[in-house]
């Protein structure tokens, strides 16, 4: 992924306007992926508050170890002081299960957790990186940011992921053009038991795929099946037979039966393509 653009001054001065709004509140906590959003909007609340901005970042079997390793390593770079909290997602009851709103019951959890480590350090404003390109897609996880009163600054000031970009790359953010990433349990279809067995296999599946250098990606599992979507730039290379082989190889290592691609491409919320009414991505 690629951007030349120079921030135009409106794009400036809304994030001048994204400063000031997060100086109001004085101290904030943000719950921090180390993803596009979130280091945008850590980055920001760092400039505005400085000290004032504590990061929260989550632990889980959904969430890969190299992620969490570039976000407290974000963290030491820039000076910026954060906690990690265990999230025991699979401790959830129904979550497992994979209901339509298991987003909501991690969510309601995760961010109760990030709420009670900042207030024990008398911060009481969380912040979250949604941003209005996550209007288009089912997001029930948006139910419990609103149950807990976190803020979502992006939303309310109307940032799109594209101008998030360009922005981080005018800051110098290593971020800028990071693949965008969802939580592992987001790869299993609902209704399909999460188990900590299949979220290890989708992330040494999604591992080996950028390690043979593709960007962004996912492995979809669907029980022994893996359905790979890239974007379709990508396709010929991954269809080179060296390439194809290794892939069907390893995945087979990993514990997958059939390894597939997907002809559609990477696409955001594939698997909330079978829920009635849901957004459509």
């Amino acid at each position: 992924m690629s951007t030349n653009e120079i921030p135009e001054k409106d794009l400036l001065d809304k994030y001048e306007k994204l400063k000031e709004y997060i100086r109001s509140l004085e101290r904030v906590a943000v719950a921090f992926s180390g993803g596009v959003d979130s280091t945008f909007l850590l980055y920001a609340a760092k400039e505005a508050v400085g000290s004032g901005a504590f990061a929260v970042i989550a632990s889980s079997c959904s969430f890969p170890q190299r992620e969490l390793d570039e976000a407290k390593a974000f963290c030491d770079k820039y000076g910026i002081g954060y906690e990690v909290v265990r999230s025991g997602e699979l401790e959830i009851e129904g979550f497992s299960h994979n209901p339509p709103n298991r987003c909501y019951l991690c969510k309601h959890e995760l961010f109760g957790k990030i709420r009670s480590a900042a207030e024990e350090k008398g911060i009481h404003e969380i912040l979250e990186g949604s941003n209005l390109d996550d209007d288009n897609d089912y997001r029930p996880g948006m139910q419990a940011v609103a149950e807990l009163n976190v803020r979502s600054p992006l939303r309310d000031i109307g940032f799109s992921k594209e101008q998030i970009r360009i922005l981080s790359k005018h800051l110098g953010l290593p971020t800028w053009n990071k693949q965008s990433f969802a939580c592992l349990s987001s790869r299993i279809p609902y209704g399909e038991e999460i188990t900590e067995e299949k979220l290890g296999m989708v992330d040494r599946a999604e591992q080996l795929l950028m390690d043979l250098g593709f960007r962004q990606l996912r492995v979809r599992i669907h029980d022994r099946i893996a359905r790979i979507e890239l974007d379709p730039s990508e396709f010929d290379h991954f269809m080179e037979d060296k390439i194809r082989l290794r892939v069907h190889e390893e995945l087979k290592r990993i514990g997958f039966a059939y390894v597939t691609l997907d002809i559609l491409g990477y696409r955001t919320g594939s698997m909330n393509e079978t829920l009635s009414g849901a957004k459509k991505p």
